[in-house]
C-alpha cells in the first residue's frame, strides 16, 4: 500500500462531524432569514392542515406577494363554502341552484342563467344530474371591485377558472351565473367536488385564503390596469364618512398601541388628512375619543361595531328598494332582533326573501306588517325554514332556546344508571312515564347527535350519557338558535280579502276569538286587515257564527269547530271523487294505520292525508311528517292532534 493511500481513523460519535457542519450552515441560513425578516415560531413546526389539497403551494407563493405593489393593484372578493350533499343534503343543492337563477339578478333584470366553460347557458338538471352522487360540493362568491366596469363578466369568470385548473393540476366540472342586483357585481361559482379522475377534490386552505383572490386581482389588474392616483384617493375620501369598517380603520388597527391609542400625525400630508376626517367621524359613532397630545384613543369593540353598522346599512339600502318598489318609500322601517328581551312576534305578509349570507346560505325575509312597518328578519339558515310563497301571511316570534326539562331528566337518569340512558332505562327509572313520552328524550338525543356529536348510541340502543351533558346540551342550543334564530309560522297563503268570505276558520276567525289580538294599524298592510275583519265579523253574524257585540262581534262555542268540519268535509268530498275513495272523517281516541300519501293545505291548517285499501282519511299534519311520505305509518288521535309511531316495534320511533 503506497503513503498516500495511509489514513488513521479517528473513532468518534457517528455522523457528529457532518450535523455539526450541518448547524452551521443551517444557522447561517435561519440568521439570515431572521435580518430579512422571516418570522420563526409555532406556525412552521404545527400542522394545522392548511397545505392539505391541491394548489397549497401555489397559495404559500401568492400570499407572500409584494403588498407595495398590490396598493395600486385592482382588488377583489373571493369567499369560499365547503358544503357536504350525500344523502338529505342535495335537495338543498337542487334549491341552491334554483335561487342562483331566480328573476331579477342579471343586469337587465331578467333571471339569472347558468353558464359553464364552454357554454353561455348551461342546463341545471344535466349539472344536478352529474353531481347526483358526489359527497361534497364547493361554493364560491366572487366580487370585483370594479366589477361594473366589465360590459359582461364571463370572460373575466372563465378566465379565472381556467388559472385555477392550471394551478390545481386538474380539469373541473363547474357552472357560474353573475348576480348585478346589488350595488357590487358579482359571480356566484359552483364547483363539483370531483377531480378530472373522479376523485375526491381537496383544495388547499392556502389557495382558498390567498391564491385564488391574488389570481382575481391579477386578471382584475390586466384587463383594467392598475388603480390612478385619483381612483385611491376618491375611495379613501368616500371612506372618510363610512358607517362601515374600511381600509383606514384597518390601518389604524395595525398601527394603534397596545392600550389600543394612536398619534393623529402622518408625514404624508393626503393620509393624514384622511386619518383625522376618519377619527372625527369615529367620535361622532362613539367609536374614538381625542386623549391629549394629538392622540386618540379607540373603542375596544371598534372593528365589531364598524362591521354591524355596515350590515345594518346594507339591510336598510335591501328595505328601501323593496318597499320603493311597491310605492310605500316612506314606511317606517325595523330590523327584527331575536335576541332583544323586548322583541315581540311580528304578524304580517311576506313580500321578499334573499341571502343574507350567499356563503353560508342564510335567508332573510321581508314582512310588511299589521303595525304598518316593514320589518327585516333574518331566517338562518335556507334548509331550516320550508319554502314561503310571495304575499303569503307569517307569524315570527323569537326562538326561545335553552336547556330543557328533557335534557335535565336524561342527566338524572343517566347519572342513576352508570351514565347510560334508554327508554328501558327511563321506564323502569320512573313507572308512572308513558313510552311516548320517553321516546320524546330519544329524539331530543338523535337531534343533538346529529348536530353536534354530543352523544353516543351504542349497538344495544342504550345512549352514553357525559356528565357535562347539560352543557352539551346548552352547546346545541346555541347552534340552533345561530342556525335558527327565528320560528316562522305560515298562518295564512290567502290574502285577507279572500279570507273574508271563506267557509273555513281562518286566521281571520282566530283573531276575532282572541282578546288580546295585536292591533292592526291602519296603515300599509294593517288597512287590509282592518277591512277584511270589517266584512269578516259580517259574514259570521249572517252564518249564524257570531253575535254583535259593541264595536266587534263574540264567536259562538262551536263557531271555529263548525267551520273547520264545513272546510274539511267540502275538500273530503273533492278527494273522494279524485282518489275514489270513501272518506272517514277521525274522531278522538281513534287507531289510525295507512299510507302516509301528501300533505293537503286547507285554510284552517294543514293536514295529512292517510290512505287505507277502500277508504282515506285526514288528520292534522305534523313537519315531522314530510319524511315519511309514502310510507306506512300508524298513530292514536287525540283532541289536538295525533300521537304518531313511524317504524315497527317498541323501540320505534314516534312523534307526539
Amino acid at each position: 500500500m503506497s503513503d498516500d493511500d495511509d489514513f488513521t481513523p479517528k473513532v468518534g460519535k457517528p455522523g457528529a462531524r457532518g450535523r455539526g457542519k450541518g448547524r452551521k450552515y443551517l444557522g447561517r441560513v435561519v440568521a439570515g432569514a431572521a435580518r430579512a425578516g422571516v418570522r420563526k415560531g409555532a406556525r412552521s413546526r404545527r400542522f394545522d392542515g392548511s397545505r392539505i389539497g391541491r394548489g397549497a403551494s401555489i397559495g404559500r407563493v401568492l400570499s407572500g406577494g409584494d403588498r407595495h405593489a398590490g396598493f395600486r393593484g385592482r382588488r377583489a372578493v373571493v369567499k369560499m363554502s365547503y358544503v357536504r350533499i350525500a344523502g338529505n343534503g342535495f335537495s338543498a343543492v337542487r334549491v341552491h341552484l334554483r335561487y342562483l337563477e331566480r328573476g331579477g339578478v342579471a343586469r337587465d333584470g331578467s333571471e339569472g342563467r347558468l353558464y359553464s366553460a364552454g357554454e353561455d347557458q348551461v342546463d341545471r338538471n344535466a349539472f344536478l344530474d352529474r353531481s347526483s352522487g358526489d359527497e361534497r360540493q364547493f361554493r364560491f362568491i366572487v366580487s370585483a371591485e370594479d366589477g361594473d366596469q366589465y360590459p359582461d363578466l364571463k370572460p373575466f369568470v372563465r378566465r379565472l377558472m381556467a388559472q385555477m385548473e392550471q394551478d390545481l393540476s386538474t380539469r373541473l366540472d363547474w357552472v357560474a351565473v353573475d348576480h348585478h342586483d346589488t350595488g357590487h357585481p358579482h359571480s356566484h361559482i359552483v364547483v363539483r367536488g370531483l377531480d378530472e379522475h373522479g376523485d375526491n377534490l381537496l383544495i388547499a386552505r392556502e389557495y382558498v385564503s390567498h391564491g385564488l383572490r391574488a389570481r382575481a386581482q391579477e386578471i382584475l389588474s390586466v384587463d383594467l390596469g392598475p388603480r390612478t392616483t385619483l381612483e385611491i384617493e376618491e375611495r379613501l375620501r368616500h371612506d372618510i364618512g363610512a358607517e362601515r369598517l374600511t381600509a383606514i380603520d384597518r390601518r389604524m388597527v395595525r398601527e394603534m398601541a397596545v392600550d389600543r391609542s394612536l398619534g393623529q400625525s402622518m408625514r404624508d400630508p393626503f393620509q393624514q388628512a384622511l386619518r383625522t376626517g376618519r377619527l372625527r367621524k369615529l367620535e361622532q359613532l362613539g367609536l374614538a375619543e381625542p386623549v391629549g397630545g394629538g392622540r386618540w384613543q379607540l373603542a375596544d369593540d371598534l372593528e365589531q361595531r364598524l362591521r354591524a353598522l355596515g350590515e345594518r346599512g346594507d339591510i336598510i339600502r335591501t328595505l328601501q328598494r323593496e318597499m320603493s318598489t311597491r310605492n310605500r318609500e316612506g314606511v317606517e322601517q325595523r330590523i327584527f332582533d331575536p335576541a332583544a328581551p323586548e322583541t315581540a312576534p311580528i304578524i304580517g305578509r311576506v313580500i321578499g326573501r334573499g341571502l343574507a349570507d350567499e356563503l353560508r346560505d342564510r335567508h332573510y325575509l321581508l314582512v310588511d306588517g299589521i303595525d304598518g312597518r316593514s320589518h327585516y328578519v333574518d331566517i338562518g339558515r335556507g334548509d331550516m325554514v320550508e319554502p314561503i310563497s310571495q304575499d303569503a301571511i307569517v307569524r315570527i316570534a323569537p326562538e326561545r332556546n335553552g336547556i330543557r326539562d328533557v335534557d335535565r331528566t336524561v342527566a338524572e337518569i343517566a347519572a342513576a344508571n352508570g351514565g347510560h340512558y334508554s327508554v328501558d332505562l327511563h321506564l323502569r327509572h320512573d313507572p308512572h312515564a308513558s313510552e311516548a313520552f320517553a321516546q320524546s328524550h330519544v329524539r331530543r338525543l338523535e337531534a343533538i347527535r346529529r348536530r353536534t356529536g354530543g352523544v353516543d348510541r351504542q349497538p344495544d340502543g342504550r345512549w352514553t350519557i357525559a356528565p357535562d351533558h347539560l352543557d352539551r346540551a346548552a352547546a346545541y342550543e346555541a347552534r340552533v338558535a345561530r342556525d335558527r334564530p327565528v320560528a316562522v309560522e305560515i298562518v295564512s297563503v290567502s290574502p285577507p280579502g279572500l279570507l273574508a268570505t271563506a267557509a273555513a276558520a281562518t286566521w281571520l276567525d282566530h283573531r276575532l276569538a282572541r282578546e288580546d289580538a295585536p292591533p292592526a294599524r291602519d296603515a300599509g298592510f294593517g288597512r287590509d286587515v282592518r277591512q277584511a275583519e270589517t266584512l269578516r265579523r259580517q259574514w259570521l253574524v249572517e252564518q249564524g257564527l257570531a253575535d254583535p257585540e259593541g264595536d266587534g262581534v263574540r264567536l259562538r262555542a262551536n263557531a271555529l269547530a263548525t267551520l273547520q268540519r264545513r272546510e274539511l268535509l267540502r275538500v273530503a268530498g273533492q278527494l273522494s271523487e279524485e282518489l275514489g275513495l270513501a272518506f272517514t272523517e277521525t274522531k278522538s281516541g281513534d287507531r289510525i294505520e295507512g299510507t302516509l300519501r301528501r300533505r293537503v293545505d286547507l285554510l284552517s291548517g294543514r293536514h295529512a292525508l292517510v290512505e287505507r285499501s277502500r277508504e282515506f282519511t285526514l288528520v292534522p299534519w305534523r313537519p315531522a311528517l314530510e319524511q315519511q311520505i309514502g310510507k306506512s305509518v300508524s298513530g292514536l288521535s287525540r283532541g289536538d292532534g295525533v300521537n304518531w309511531t313511524f317504524g315497527r316495534g317498541r323501540g320505534g320511533p314516534g312523534i307526539s
